[in-house]
């Protein structure tokens, strides 16, 4: 049964550690300077808590998931320990360093550069899809340099244990294209969630009948996308902090005058964010929104 190295602790990599541990791997994660919750997440999963050499040299892939303005110091903390003569321990090192992250191609090939003088192998996989849940996996898409075949297929056989990998290969496949596609993924999913935002909180400016006015339209015109908005808007309030650095990401990806509606998006969740923290009013504004577009939507049935 494999070792596998999942740093960190968050809502997916804990989520897929326990896929992993209840088929019967060994799952091992570094928290140094983590918070108790990563710790609770972490030991609610079944995951073992050890030093980074130790995570090096007793496992056969490492998977960053940590978020994404983190993702080249994580790997770059990695690259170093591989040349302290402590490093690699009395075992063998991991298989592949597998880059999980919501990161930009650029970033990840910055990423990948590190490892491509050491023994270590180097993936390029984006993980699209909600955390693992009773009858769910998210998928993840993989891609290396032409020539890493070998590893790449190592890495699908994960299958077996409850990962759902999707190989990407085929003309100009690379290092870049699993974020690519990652990332092409965000602009659709945390993107609308960015633009049911401003549209609430635009309607609800002009005044509050508006904003009730704007629901009874899309409940009757619109239904599909009532629901996308019931179900995605309040999951995306907390998580409103973490989406600015993706939405900047995002504006650095698309490039050109196209990236100005992901810099919007940023400024949206960074304001959500910051009345999360402050006087609250906006929360209370799309709380109150999806409040009402449930009742209207329970009326319509």
């Amino acid at each position: 049964m494999p070792a596998i190295a999942i740093v960190s602790a968050g809502a997916m990599g804990s989520a897929i550690a326990k896929r992993l541990v209840h088929a019967g791997c060994t799952v091992y994660t570094n928290l140094d300077n983590r918070s108790p919750a990563a710790h609770a997440r972490a030991l609610a999963a079944g995951m073992t808590i050890v030093p980074l050499p130790t995570l090096l040299s007793n496992s056969s892939w490492i998977l960053s998931i940590v978020p994404p303005g983190e993702a080249l110091a994580f790997a770059q903390r990695i690259h170093s320990a591989l040349a302290l003569p402590s490093g690699s321990g009395s075992g063998s090192l991991p298989r592949a360093f597998v880059d999980c992250n919501a990161v930009t191609p650029e970033t990840v090939k910055r990423i990948g550069a590190l490892f491509n003088e050491t023994p270590m192998g180097f993936i390029d996989a984006g993980i699209v899809g909600t955390p693992p849940r009773d009858g769910w996996d998210p998928t993840f898409y993989a891609c290396s340099e032409p020539g890493s075949e070998d590893v790449l297929e190592e890495f699908s056989a994960l299958a077996q244990y409850g990962l759902k990998v999707s190989l990407l290969k085929g003309a100009g496949a690379g290092i870049g294209d699993a974020s690519s596609l990652k990332l092409c993924e965000s602009m659709m999913k945390k993107g609308s969630i960015g633009l049911f935002m401003t549209m609430m909180l635009t309607a609800h400016r002009s005044s509050p009948a508006t904003a009730d006015a704007l629901m009874k339209e899309l409940s009757i015109s619109q239904p599909a996308l009532m629901s996308r908005l019931i179900q995605t808007v309040p999951e995306g309030i907390p998580k409103a902090y973490r989406f600015v650095a993706e939405m900047e990401g995002l504006a650095e990806f698309v490039g050109g005058g196209e990236a100005d509606v992901f810099m919007g998006f940023a400024r949206v969740f960074e304001r959500v964010a910051g009345s999360l923290e402050g006087d609250g009013v906006d929360i209370e504004t799309l709380r109150s929104g999806v409040e009402r577009a449930l009742e209207l939507q329970g009326t319509s049935k």
